[in-house]
């Protein structure tokens, strides 16, 4: 066994909730090897202890590595000794046999014969939540992202046969990894989102889910629809679940606008001033609103920063015939003048 094998993992930051599922990968492989090697010291296992505690995932990871090392006790010596022969361009197809070099288990018995009928992927949980005005990536174990918007809140249940997603309040974008066994499925409200593999974003209001896609395809129906009642969405397509679960056809949408919020911006292009102080009320500690109907059919095209909402209302009345007044609660409220 090399000496680097044998080198202490680097320590995790135990509030990391991103941590790269690749270096995962190598750090189990090289704590597997250090417990097969040798009774662990008490500094050692300490640190052992507090790596396996940093994140789910680390535990996942070396609880996988002891199942498949205990697995090679069922081959015949005449298979294990034929995987081991396996050419290494063949070997190299399957990423986790990184584990088994590292391991000594013999090279390859978790390869291509056995690997294949034991390779599932281990159950997952975890929630995720923005405070006001926060922004957060997160990396799940299967590579996908999520990326949250300020006050949001998603709860992921990942199952060897499907990986489940809801967005329980907010926004948020999915970069999902391709993977044609386990579909990906987002719920948000009455609406449903399912697809294998591309980027789209999800946004959950009281009255309605609103469904964006940037790149690939993506299924939108009710929660509790038909199988055969959805809409099917493309590159540059969206649309919206009402309350009641009806989706509305497929129409196009500039995604860049609509998605903004990832740079820090908002973006409004002839919107109706109704819908811009709702989106705006979400990144404000007090409610914003408008005062009549006639007031939120006003249209209003700008750019702002969410982290600056106080300009927008100081620009309104230069652009728009209304005015911005306090209310009794702290809140503000946008009315004609």
């Amino acid at each position: 066994m090399k000496d680097k094998a044998m080198q202490t993992p680097p320590m995790m930051d135990t509030r990391d909730c991103t941590c790269d599922p690749a270096t995962v990968r190598d750090e189990a492989a090289t704590w597997f090897v250090r417990v097969q090697e040798a009774p662990l010291s008490a500094g050692q296992q300490a640190e052992f202890d507090a790596w396996r505690h940093a994140h789910p995932l680390h535990q996942e990871e070396f609880d996988l590595l002891q199942g498949l090392w205990s697995a090679t006790d069922l081959l015949p010596k005449a298979r294990l000794q034929a995987l081991c022969e396996a050419p290494p361009t063949r070997a190299r197809r399957r990423p986790l046999l990184r584990y088994v070099l590292a391991a000594g288990v013999g090279a390859v018995a978790l390869g291509l014969g056995l690997f294949s009928g034991l390779n599932h992927p281990a159950p997952y949980s975890a929630t995720f939540v923005t405070v006001l005005g926060e922004r957060r990536q997160v990396a799940l174990p299967d590579g996908s992202i999520i990326d949250l918007d300020s006050r949001s809140r998603v709860r992921v249940d990942y199952q060897p046969d499907r990986r489940n997603v809801e967005l329980e309040q907010g926004e948020a974008m999915f970069s999902v990894e391709h993977d044609s066994s386990r579909p990906f499925v987002v719920q948000a409200g009455v609406g449903k989102v399912t697809v294998t593999g591309t980027r789209f974003d999800v946004r959950r209001d009281p009255a309605q889910t609103r469904v964006v896609v940037e790149a690939g395809t993506v299924k939108v129906q009710g929660r509790e629809a038909w199988d055969e009642d959805f809409v099917n969405l493309t590159a540059g397509q969206g649309t919206r679940v009402d309350e009641r679960g009806r989706v509305a056809p497929a129409e196009p949408v500039n995604a860049g606008e609509l998605t903004a919020w990832r740079s820090g911006k908002l973006v409004f292009n002839n919107a109706r001033l109704s819908d811009v102080v709702q989106e705006v009320s979400r990144y404000r500690d007090k409610p914003l609103g408008v005062a009549s109907p006639a007031v939120g059919n006003l249209r209003l095209t700008c750019v702002f920063k969410t982290n600056d909402t106080e300009a927008l209302l100081k620009a309104l009345p230069n652009i728009l015939p209304v005015a911005v007044r306090t209310r009794a609660d702290g809140g503000q409220e946008v009315f004609s003048r």
